[in-house]
């Protein structure tokens, strides 16, 4: 069993705790940090986990094996460095940090140390993602044409302007940081490298200090494009549409529950062009915070890699450089 601390003890580090708690015995958390304690300790006293003063104590524990971070993205790559230098494995929540180049630091310090370096992209797990990689690698997909995405969510409208999230430094390029990567993460994944992007923003909620929407147009490498908007002032859903030339693949649903595949038509009409039967996957009930924790943990056991390849969060902090800086230029930017 992996011994975890989780350190950032808000509405999402709590979630991470509950997504495992009780539920397997491949992780448990055993300590906790955050820097707001005196809100934490009812929640830790609940679940049983003891709290510690200070992250430097979490680090020299011979008793905790990873850490998981739910804290403020801009303290990511410090926290990574200082938890890879005292041996600790690694779950930080996305976005990895705000920059590619400080995204670099962090993963060199990990790879230096040898320890297992989770980003936590938890959608990659859930079954009807699954379900498009399959029919990307065994070809029924085809070549991809175009991305097309929608994520939202009313967060916006429950985060004090004060909080960490709302601030312009913590969220650049409007709900990038909150939803947008999720998205890009899995366009990366299916469509390879990103070459360029124009980006739009909006703010919304009134009196807010940062944008909370953003439009993305983004070409690839590949040829194929894509379409993103993401927003946390809105409704909450998401889609997921993956074009290909022999067929179309669509996740859809707050929790990714539905998809759908539509095969290209290879009949000739002999009137209007009419789609093949939709094949449909439901998966209502899936936990996507439980895989991710529960793979770290068997990462770590078997010493191999995290299944989200760095190379790809490395290249998703490039585009997401290229998001802020397109944002704020009203051009299409370059990614490097």
């Amino acid at each position: 069993m992996v011994r975890a601390a989780i350190v950032g003890l808000g509405r999402w580090g709590r979630s991470l705790v509950n997504a495992v708690h009780g539920k397997t015995d491949a992780i448990r958390f055993t300590a906790a940090y955050t820097r707001t304690r005196a809100s934490a300790e009812d929640f830790c006293r609940e679940k049983g986990i003891p709290m510690l003063a200070r992250f430097e104590d979490v680090l020299a524990s011979r008793d905790i094996d990873a850490v998981v971070l739910a804290t403020p993205h801009s303290r990511h790559a410090e926290q990574v460095m200082a938890a890879a230098a005292a041996g600790k494995h690694i779950h930080v929540e996305k976005p990895l940090t705000l920059d590619r180049p400080s995204a670099e630091a962090a993963v060199a310090a990990a790879r230096r140390a040898g320890i297992v370096l989770a980003v936590g992209f938890n959608r990659r797990f859930h079954p009807c993602v699954v379900e498009v990689r399959n029919r990307l690698h065994d070809g029924r997909l085809g070549e991809v044409m175009s991305i097309v995405g929608q994520h939202t969510t009313s967060t916006a409208q429950f985060v004090p302007f004060d909080n960490w999230r709302a601030q312009p430094d913590e969220a650049p390029g409007g709900a990038i940081t909150a939803v947008g990567v999720h998205s890009i993460d899995h366009m990366i994944e299916f469509a390879g490298k990103v070459r360029d992007v124009l980006v739009s923003t909006g703010r919304y909620i009134k009196g807010g200090p940062s944008d909370d929407t953003t439009n993305i147009m983004l070409r690839f490498e590949s040829g194929a494009t894509g379409l993103l908007f993401c927003s946390v002032a809105t409704a909450t859903t998401f889609s997921l549409s993956v074009f290909g030339t022999k067929g179309l693949a669509e996740i859809s649903r707050p929790n990714l529950q539905h998809f759908r595949f539509v095969p290209v038509s290879t009949v000739a009409p002999t009137g209007p062009v009419t789609a093949p039967p939709d094949e449909i996957v439901e998966h209502p009930t899936f936990d996507m915070l439980n895989a991710e924790l529960i793979e770290f943990a068997r990462c770590i056991e078997a010493k191999r890699p995290y299944p989200v390849a760095i190379d790809e969060v490395l290249h998703g902090m490039a585009v997401f450089d290229a998001v802020v800086k397109s944002a704020k230029s009203g051009q299409v930017e370059r990614v490097d």
